[in-house]
């Protein structure tokens, strides 16, 4: 994309009300614009790290057996009734009622509709275990929205629901979702670290959240620095081996790892002092055992093969997409602006054009943008007349993994400058010699 043709409101100035980096870079780099309290415009260059993010969760739901659908933002009350959890859940919820007074509700979460999609369609032990998942907006009525988008009202969630016939099965699809979060976050550049949490609305005995540690986190957590070291489980891991399962879980919860809510100081404190680690977290991701709290009530049944009716148990499980964007930078960032890790960044590399009126310069920049085009890259070509100052400011805020600077020196010395942002290196390089290490090769 050439930044002349795109649109990136960069700016100077920060509302006195952004007090933390992922709200301040966001609102600098003309990512989001706030429209109300808690609600958010995603603009080009934050829609397209909100993709990106998608599309990694998609895949690794995908490899995990998960089966992708989409369920509308409005639902009926009478499905939450039916739970027991329509008068429960808290002013979160925005109530709304229809033209024909019909009481409906903007989904907070989907567990109700979910269920309820099950019992129409899947009648037979045959059909299970089975995993569906969609990401969709969801809304809840903070009463204090802040943090820009980590403490929205309106947000992007992909949630899923296993549905099995026992809960040793239902265990072997929470542990699949264990592993599959492992990867998710892997990706995404980000350490989050499986902790025992409170089930809280949701319900049911087993319970993570996925932390990452951070000085803005809304949670205390306690963990074992050693949990900090144990690798994800990766592209290859085999999620249909049970005992592949059993063992990556195994691998997390030897360590100590809990929220405030199920923090015990003794075992802590059994912890030897150099790996205690005592932080804050930011929630990215919770998964949930909760058995027949839902197909109890919802006669969510299927028949067995031996023809009984057996309800069935299920799970969820919740990846806050639109909230990774700002966890990412709370974990990735710098005093001159965000750093993306490849995997998310909104274009994959940086061109800076120095002189762009300068034929020869304008040839080389011109020949880098169109080799990294073809090659898929997706640069972001910087041929704007901005002097140079603003140029690599602008560049350093945007954070992208890679820059490629081309100037009059370089272009007659036959190089080019190609800095990675994230650790600052800087070489001068042959163009294809900078291309290929973009590139990985």
């Amino acid at each position: 994309m050439r930044l002349s043709r795109y649109f990136i409101p960069v700016s100077k100035d920060v509302p006195s009300d952004a007090t933390i980096a992922s709200h301040k870079l966001m609102l600098r780099t003309g990512m989001v614009r706030q429209n109300g309290a808690g609600i958010y415009s995603w603009l080009p260059l934050g829609f397209r790290v909100l993709k990106k993010i998608e599309q990694i969760v998609r895949e690794e739901m995908d490899r995990a057996g998960a089966i992708e659908m989409l369920m509308p933002t409005l639902q009926q009350a009478d499905l939450w009734r039916e739970s027991g959890r329509y008068d429960d859940y808290g002013e979160e919820m925005l109530r709304i009622t229809d033209r024909h007074d019909r009481d409906m509700l903007y989904g907070p979460t989907n567990e109700e509709m979910i269920t309820d999609i099950f019992r129409s369609f899947v009648k037979s032990y045959k059909a299970l275990p089975v995993n569906l998942y969609h990401q969709q907006w969801k809304f809840r009525d903070e009463i204090r929205p802040r943090f820009g988008i980590m403490r929205g009202r309106e947000f992007l969630m992909k949630d899923a629901y296993s549905f099995a016939l026992s809960e040793d099965a239902a265990r072997v699809s929470y542990q699949k979702m264990f592993a599959a979060y492992l990867n998710t976050f892997d990706r995404m550049g980000i350490t989050a670290i499986p902790m025992q949490a409170d089930p809280g609305p949701i319900g049911g005995d087993l319970s993570h959240e996925f932390l990452i540690l951070a000085d803005s986190g809304e949670s205390e957590v306690y963990c074992d620095k050693a949990v900090l070291d144990v690798p994800a489980p990766g592209a290859d891991f085999d999620f249909d081996d049970l005992n592949a399962l059993e063992a990556e879980m195994s691998k997390r919860t030897q360590y100590y790892a809990a929220t405030e809510e199920k923090h015990d100081e003794a075992a802590f404190n059994a912890i030897p002092a150099d790996r205690q680690v005592k932080a804050r977290g930011i929630e990215v991701g919770h998964i949930f055992y909760f058995g027949t709290k839902y197909s109890d009530p919802m006669k969510a049944e299927v028949q067995t093969k031996e023809g009984d009716l057996v309800t069935i148990h299920g799970g969820s499980y919740g990846v806050g997409v639109s909230r990774c964007v700002g966890a990412i930078i709370e974990a990735s960032h710098d005093e001159n602006g965000i750093i993306w890790p490849d995997e998310v960044a909104p274009f994959g590399a940086g061109i800076i054009s120095m002189k762009p009126d300068a034929n020869d310069v304008a040839a080389v920049a011109d020949e880098a943008y169109a080799k990294l085009l073809a090659a898929g890259k997706d640069p972001l070509y910087d041929e704007t007349s901005d002097r140079a100052g603003p140029k690599f400011a602008r560049m350093e805020l945007i954070g992208l993994p890679w820059q490629i600077t081309v100037g009059p020196r370089g272009v007659k010395s036959g190089t080019v400058e190609l800095k990675r942002r994230a650790t600052g290196e800087r070489e001068d390089l042959s163009l294809e010699s900078a291309i290929n290490k973009v590139m990985g090769t």
